[in-house]
């Protein structure tokens, strides 16, 4: 079976192509039937996926593919990874499963720093790559330029001879084909079929070893429980076979059997009797054993070496709800709930750490990213929870002359070249080290940066206000590095609500010369919620309820209908990089709310005074 059979994981930067590509993968494969009425990306299954278009979860599937002249079968693992480097815990896991890699990149924009990201794990690995340049029907299409940036990538990236003689194809995802002429527009994916099956070798594991297998995801189920998913490493499992878990130095964490066996067809789980080395499956059985450890007969006492994976640089902290409004909207608000539900979360995405305050109210949750965190909060948030969120803070560590160090990112930016000077303007105030500028062709400038991860919390929006909408970022964790001293924050403070209530269109109006309005009339507002922005560096507080004064004197123009500017809404990864240090993003499953983390004013300027004394 195992010359019948291959492992490839998908690789890809957000957006080019890859769960497209996927799709026409299965319907080619006939893994779908002909009238099979199938959503689009398949394989983004999650809400969120879909509504971002961005892969977040690892998943495994496989199709049957059998040559048009041969009529031999081979059974191919397809494993989809994450686009994005906040979820590079899934790709550092899961490549250990397979034995090839498909490079997909775009035809115009080429190797981005995601893409570099996963290619340098597996790269390291040893794994041999395929390059497929994507969407080759564009009009802006630089197949050659892209070839010779991806080539240059593995150079950089240490490949070795063998991983640099790598086949090309040119294809469309979207249109279903692929072919080494890159000036084909029509056709099949066979040849990229064929390159799978004659490039990616077998697994060629020992299959009279006794069995071990490497848990590299888990998810639950409700029938089964614990679900964990890994490639066979070696030997034969059956259905009720005794097994045992070893953690990573060897020590026996639980016994149990092996109480059922799934293997990948198309999207679907289904089970199977036995499995073999080679084989990517999915075990039930087990109560304690988790991601990174190693399931095998009870004869084997030797761990199977997992990937070490990158630390956490960011850090938020979740605290119970307690604004006036708590308890409204969401119908998970105790502190229980929220420790249940983040232990949970970190138990399947090895990424994140939760740590518990000492008060039992609030949580510091240390992750990879913003969009990491974000997910978390907006997944908790639809599952009907009530949180109070601070501001993201970057996680210090110490050199060995017990200097202060934090971690940097590399930052790609392409902008039109008119906004070049202000992007560069703004993050040097932001402690970051211009490394490369070239133009990139269409009156665009490719920019990168060596930036502190301090320095780059709130800048998205910022960001995409100074490029009007046009700029497009792109970040990569690169090192810890020395720390870079004072940075400076959010140049305007906020409008603070005074009252509890709702909020009156003739006080707001006469607000709006003050800064931009968050809220509109009739939103219930509270004491010390921010309704808007200041257009001055203070905070101030202000009277959103204040109506209008009923005498019987009238004159013209007094009564004019009251006109006011949409508000500012935010969505929640906005409403975090926006806020201070000293305030709190709401989050409940309706409404995203800001708000100073000290409510009562006297509580805030008593705070004030400290820390200037400080």
């Amino acid at each position: 079976m195992s010359s019948a059979l291959r492992n490839i994981a998908i690789i890809a930067h957000v957006d080019h192509g890859k769960t497209t590509l996927v799709d026409q993968l299965f319907r080619q494969s006939g893994t779908f039937r002909e009238n099979q009425r199938i959503e689009e990306r398949a394989m983004d299954s999650n809400d969120l996926e879909k509504e971002r278009g961005i892969t977040i979860l690892a998943k495994c599937t496989s199709v049957e593919w059998e040559h048009p002249v041969t009529g031999e079968t081979t059974r191919i693992n397809i494993v989809d990874t994450p686009g994005h480097a906040d979820f590079g815990a899934e790709v550092e896991r899961i490549l250990s499963m397979v034995d090839g890699v498909i490079l997909l990149v775009d035809s115009s924009e080429g190797a981005m720093p995601q893409t570099k990201f996963v290619t340098g794990k597996a790269l390291a690995l040893g794994l041999k790559p395929i390059v497929v340049v994507n969407k080759i029907d564009r009009a802006d299409g630089r197949p050659q330029e892209v070839l010779d940036e991806v080539f240059d990538l593995f150079v950089n990236l240490e490949a070795n001879d063998a991983q640099l003689e790598f086949p090309v194809l040119y294809a469309s995802g979207r249109n279903g084909y692929a072919s080494e002429d890159e000036d084909a527009r029509e056709g099949t994916l066979i040849p990229l079929f064929e390159k799978i099956v004659s490039h990616v070798p077998a697994p060629g594991l020992d299959t009279e070893a006794p069995f071990s297998f490497l848990a590299t995801l888990l998810d639950r189920d409700n029938f089964m429980g614990r679900v964990l998913t890994g490639r066979v490493q070696s030997g034969t499992i059956r259905v009720n076979q005794p097994i045992h878990a070893l953690d990573r130095d060897g020590k026996v964490i639980e016994v149990g059997r092996a109480s059922k066996l799934m293997a990948f067809q198309g999207l679907e789980r289904v089970p199977v009797d036995e499995a073999r080395a080679g084989d990517i499956i999915a075990l039930a059985g087990l109560e304690k054993a988790t991601v990174a450890h190693t399931i095998a007969d009870q004869s084997v006492t030797t761990p199977i070496a997992s990937q070490p994976i990158d630390p956490p640089t960011l850090a938020m902290r979740f605290a119970v709800n307690d604004s006036p409004f708590a308890g409204r909207e969401g119908d998970k608000v105790t502190s229980r709930m929220i420790r249940d539900r983040l232990f949970r979360e970190a138990e399947t995405n090895v990424a994140i750490r939760v740590t518990e305050s000492a008060d039992k109210d609030s949580f510091e949750v240390a992750g990879r990213g913003e969009l990491q965190l974000g997910v978390v909060i907006e997944t908790m948030r639809r599952e009907g929870f009530e949180l109070g969120i601070s501001r993201p803070r970057v996680l210090f560590g110490t050199d060995e002359a017990g200097n202060r160090t934090e971690p940097y990112e590399t930052l790609l930016i392409d902008v039109d070249d008119e906004y070049a000077g202000t992007v560069v303007e703004k993050m040097q105030r932001r402690k970051a080290e211009l490394t490369d500028m070239r133009p990139s062709g269409a009156g665009k400038t490719r920019i990168t940066f060596s930036a502190p991860s301090r320095g780059l919390i709130g800048y998205h929006g910022e960001f995409l206000s100074d490029t009007r909408g046009t700029g497009i970022m792109n970040r990569l964790f690169e090192k810890y590095g020395p720390h870079r001293g004072a940075i400076e924050g959010r140049q305007n403070g906020v409008l603070i609500s005074n009252s509890t209530g709702e909020a009156v269109g003739y006080a707001l109006n006469s607000l709006e010369e003050r800064g931009i309005l968050f809220v509109s009339p009739q939103e219930k507002v509270y004491e010390g919620m921010i309704i808007g922005e200041n257009a001055k560096p203070d905070d101030l507080e202000v009277n959103p309820l204040k109506s209008k004064q009923l005498t019987n004197f009238r004159s013209t123009g007094k009564d004019d209908a009251i006109r006011l500017t949409p508000p500012k809404v935010m969505t929640l990864e906005q409403a975090i990089a926006y806020i201070d240090d000293d305030e709190m993003v709401e989050v409940t499953p309706q409404s995203i709310r800001l708000r100073k983390a000290l409510l009562d004013p006297n509580e805030r300027k008593k705070a004030g005074r400290k820390k200037v004394a400080a």
